[in-house]
């Protein structure tokens, strides 16, 4: 059973950068798909980014393309989050989430990762002040 652990939240200006880390254990860490999610207060979760099991392939949701990047180590079993032009409805907590099936992610359907990230972090706080 996979353990995740986020860091980096904080506070931070509007049009700023933050990074974003997540550190997983308790089983191979290269053999499964990554991503990130984040829900904001009286919202439901938003899907932010999800990346292969390479870091080859990426995906991301629509309202952070151009401003977000999803990168993983293998060698550390870790995934970040690089999070710039950060806006004041950023403000949520960012949760980290690892896929469920060995070498799967759907490369015509980029979107059809999200139902298989089915394990949670306990997510970190970001606050953005405009």
């Amino acid at each position: 059973q996979v353990q995740l652990v986020e860091s980096g939240g904080r506070l931070v200006q509007a049009g700023g950068s933050l990074r974003l880390s997540c550190a997983a254990s308790g089983r191979t860490f290269s053999n499964y798909a990554m991503g990130w999610f984040r829900q904001a207060p009286g919202k439901e979760r938003e899907f932010v980014g999800a990346i292969n099991w390479n870091g080859i392939d990426r995906y991301y949701g629509d309202s952070v393309i151009g401003r977000f990047t999803i990168s993983r180590n293998n060698a550390n079993n870790t995934v970040s989050l690089q999070m710039n032009s950060l806006k004041p409805e950023g403000t949520a907590v960012y949760y980290c989430a690892a896929g469920l099936t060995p070498k799967f992610w759907p490369p015509m359907d980029p979107s059809a990762i999200l139902p298989d990230l089915g394990a949670w972090g306990q997510g970190t706080q970001v606050t953005v002040s405009s």
